[in-house]
């Protein structure tokens, strides 16, 4: 299936000058849907544990884990999980922001997959991989629905023998 047809342009938006490539029709499809879960979970059939970060990373991440019927661990801003979590910071292009996961959820040695919607610059995807290895996990992919390949975020990312899945490119 080309999914390439169920992913839109929105020109200028959030702000002007921006392309910005709006998955709502994958959603609204279910079919398209559906080809979207059932590959990225025959991507991730071989790890251990799903983890991905809010917001869309949990539309993908918790289905793919369903259909696996693995675990899925959420990756959040400050403040959103409860009991004690690990923090990472990371570089934005203007400023920084910080990822939290909580301490308990993830065992040393277990493999992991991430999956997000989008890689861009890959700075959400690093603080995740350095997250989880601080943790002991064995980081195995990373499965994406669309890269944006002009922003090199698999260069930034591509580490550790760390196989990397995007089910679109642009």
């Amino acid at each position: 299936m080309d999914l390439k047809k169920y992913i839109r342009d929105v020109k200028n938006f959030p702000k002007p000058g921006i392309l910005f490539k709006d998955i709502s029709p994958l959603l609204a499809d279910g079919e398209a849907l559906n080809y979207t879960i059932t590959s990225m979970a025959e991507v991730a059939k071989d790890v251990d544990v799903i983890v991905g970060p809010d917001a869309r990373g949990f539309l993908f991440g918790t289905p793919t884990a369903a259909v696996l019927k693995k675990p899925f661990i959420m990756v959040r801003k400050p403040g959103k999980l409860p009991g004690k979590v690990i923090s990472r910071e990371y570089d934005l292009e203007y400023g920084n922001n910080i990822l939290q996961i909580q301490a308990d959820f993830i065992k040393k040695g277990q493999t992991v997959a991430i999956v997000d919607d989008v890689l861009a610059t890959g700075g959400t995807i690093k603080a995740i991989i350095k997250l989880l290895k601080e943790q002991g996990a064995i980081i195995k992919k990373v499965i994406i629905l669309l890269e944006l390949t002009d922003l090199n975020g698999r260069d930034s990312i591509n580490e550790d023998g760390i196989e990397i899945v995007s089910l679109v490119k642009f």
